[in-house]
């Protein structure tokens, strides 16, 4: 099933919590209600790969967790997300018993043939304006993540896009994800 706009009115987080446990994965950006059918097992069993890499060098030593869908991110009262995996520092006190309420430390979104448009183009653009500092897509067709990172002038950089292994360097150490083992 296609990502679908299904919103006539701008809608907020209290409106999302109301959403219907249908087996569909439902987000709002920028006030308008989308909804994505459930991953397939392919999607999801890189997603895990991808956080079971990050699990073991982040979650296991103390610094953060790393956690994957369906997780509700709500970026602001009109802006409310289900990325496939992101990563929260320890410093970064955001995690409610709820949601995860702010800006993650890192995002990735991993594409599927219904989605591509919403991720590349939609979601990229809705992390870059809520400062999500890293952002990465990955692409099971190609075999590629793509890693953008927020410069200064708080935009994505035009992307970097890597095949064998692809790195977050965060404010606690550099993190690799061997891309190899993903696919």
């Amino acid at each position: 099933m296609p990502t679908t706009d299904v919103s006539p009115t701008r809608l907020t987080y209290q409106d999302y919590v109301l959403f219907p446990n249908d087996g569909n994965r439902h987000e709002i950006i920028n006030g308008r209600h989308y909804m994505n059918a459930a991953p397939s097992p392919r999607h999801q069993a890189i997603s895990r790969h991808i956080q079971f890499q990050l699990y073991q060098q982040i979650e296991l030593k103390g610094l953060g967790a790393v956690i994957d869908a369906p997780i509700d991110v709500q970026l602001s009262e009109s802006d409310v997300v289900q990325p496939d995996l992101v990563v929260i520092l320890s410093e970064n006190h955001i995690i409610t018993p709820t949601r995860v309420k702010g800006v993650p430390d890192l995002v990735i979104e991993v594409l599927s043939a219904s989605q591509r448009a919403h991720d590349l183009q939609l979601k990229k653009q809705l992390y870059e304006q809520a400062g999500v500092p890293e952002y990465w897509i990955v692409d099971p067709e190609n075999q590629t993540a793509t890693k953008y990172v927020l410069t200064t002038a708080m935009v994505y950089d035009e992307g970097t896009v890597e095949t064998a292994e692809i790195t977050w360097k965060s404010s606690v150490g550099d993190f690799p994800v061997d891309l190899v083992r993903v696919w």
